[in-house]
């Protein structure tokens, strides 16, 4: 029998009973999700990185962000994250504070193990990990909010147009998905939301968006 890859084994864990939900978003809890990683992966870590100078977050002189990374078996996945107030909008420079600070690296932290496969279904907008983005409509419907409009076509903006980094994101994400059924899925919401089974004629701006959902960035 083949064994499961890394992903597969964390990525088929269900996290429902350990998340929470603030301002319409779900959070999974940055201590359990590290301690499931440490009780299946003895040797995993963690890193919090550091400028040259020793500070833990990062700047464009108006907004900040952290980085962290999550090392598993020797393949390591780095997540960035801003540093956002309750309303997730990022905080000006000069109003963040060390707690700030210290719950984006704590998020952050969660969004690399979710890159690894653990709970990477919360931030696809999904309930269970088995599934994969199918029937957004109707959890729209049964949850009473008002359903999003469809996002086809964007305005002034070429199908095909996407942006190299946002491709490799999608590549990227297909190459784990081994079972067909899942990736016919995959595609069938492409198609559905956004116009094309195919990444490559994707639009700048829907290419972006999808990449978010699956990189574990949505926000």
């Amino acid at each position: 029998m083949e064994e499961k890859s890394i992903f597969e084994t964390l990525n088929c864990i269900n996290v429902n009973g350990h998340t929470e939900k603030k301002n319409g978003l779900t959070y999974l809890s940055w201590a359990w999700a590290w301690a499931e990683v440490k009780k299946l992966y003895p040797l995993a870590t963690y890193k919090v990185y550091e400028r040259e100078d020793g500070n833990i977050y990062w700047t464009d002189g108006r907004t900040a962000w952290v980085k962290t990374g999550v090392t598993i078996n020797g393949l390591e996945h780095i997540e960035y994250l801003p540093i956002m107030d309750y309303t997730n909008k990022s905080i000006p420079l000069e109003k963040i504070t060390s707690f700030d600070v210290n719950k984006a690296i704590q998020r952050s932290l969660t969004k690399a193990c979710a890159r690894h496969g653990l709970g990477l279904y919360v931030y696809a907008g999904e309930d269970l990990p088995e599934d994969i983005i199918t029937g957004k409509e109707e959890k729209v419907a049964e949850s009473g909010e008002k359903p999003q409009k469809n996002t086809i076509p964007d305005a002034g903006e070429a199908a095909g147009t996407i942006d190299k980094q946002d491709l490799e994101v999608i590549n990227e994400y297909l190459g784990l998905l081994k079972n067909e059924d899942r990736r016919k899925s995959f595609f069938a919401w492409l198609e559905k939301n956004y116009g094309t089974m195919n990444p490559e004629m994707l639009t700048k701006t829907n290419g972006q968006k999808v990449a978010w959902v699956l990189s574990g960035r949505k926000q």
